[in-house]
């Protein structure tokens, strides 16, 4: 098994994985992330016993932040070849693995965080410590990672409307009554309800399991076409000069460093003239 920089993995019992991002200082997703995320995919492809996973951060601030923008002009490095970016081929498969999936968050979950999360097939959260968010129109680019699929079909249009184009950060609660996570949990209870709710799905046969995903999926799981319109839809925003003096002046005012600038992001967005 590989050594992670950027992941711990916890292998609770054979068919019970737990997985912990720690990215300091603030768990930033970056190229290195998403070359660990693919070497993990295929681990977890793998493994004929490992019948579900739990994702979680050592951050209580930060689930992931959002992506590394310092590190966006960067060529993606990757385990081995893919047809896909390595990011929609990441998600995508993610999404349609046989292994059941979940997102434990605590902190921020916004941009790319919001969609990691999105793409696992349960969400739950901190009811006081957990925040979500699709910054990226406030900064002149659209969510480029499946945010706009995933959203779309979990709350519907006019609130994936409101999520996408407001820009702005929604508290656990909110989150909860639209569909974009399962429950929030008050925060001394996250740990015990997705730990039995994991064991649980873990003693039951792999087959049905395996069975049961896939008929579900049958309602709808972002397509990798999808993701890539929304992918070239961001790349093109990125390369605007309002997108490019928006992030500049985020940079400015604290963009990927610990402090108010990226605690209260959604609010910060809305004023980056």
């Amino acid at each position: 098994m590989n050594t992670f920089n950027q992941f711990t993995v916890n292998r609770k019992t054979p068919a019970y994985w737990q997985i912990t991002f720690h990215n300091p200082p603030i768990n930033l997703l970056d190229p290195d992330t998403i070359f660990e995320l693919l070497t993990l995919m295929d681990q977890i492809e793998a493994d004929p016993d490992l019948k579900v996973v739990v994702f979680d951060s050592a951050d209580p601030e930060y689930f992931i932040a959002h992506y590394d923008m310092a590190r966006a002009g960067e060529k993606q490095q990757t385990p081995k070849e893919t047809e896909l970016p390595a990011w929609i081929d990441f998600a995508t498969r993610l999404y349609r693995t046989s292994v059941v999936t979940i997102a434990e968050i605590r902190g921020r979950a916004r941009g790319i965080g919001s969609e990691f999360a999105l793409a696992c097939d349960m969400r739950f959260a901190s009811k006081e410590k957990a925040v979500f968010g699709q910054p990226e129109v406030g900064v002149g680019v659209v969510p480029g990672g499946g945010g706009n699929e995933a959203l779309a079909r979990l709350v519907g249009r006019a609130r994936a409307l409101e999520i996408v184009l407001g820009a702005d950060d929604f508290d656990a609660e909110t989150a909860e009554r639209y569909g974009w996570i399962n429950r929030a949990i008050p925060d001394a209870e996250l740990n015990g309800y997705v730990e039995n709710l994991a064991s649980r799905i873990a003693s039951f046969d792999k087959k049905a399991l395996n069975d049961a995903k896939e008929l579900l999926n049958r309602i709808g799981v972002p397509a990798a076409a999808e993701i890539l319109e929304s992918r070239t839809a961001f790349i093109t925003g990125a390369m605007s000069a309002t997108a490019q003096r928006k992030v500049s002046t985020a940079f400015a005012r604290g963009l990927g460093k610990p402090g108010d600038f990226e605690l209260h992001f959604g609010q910060h967005v809305g004023n980056l003239e």
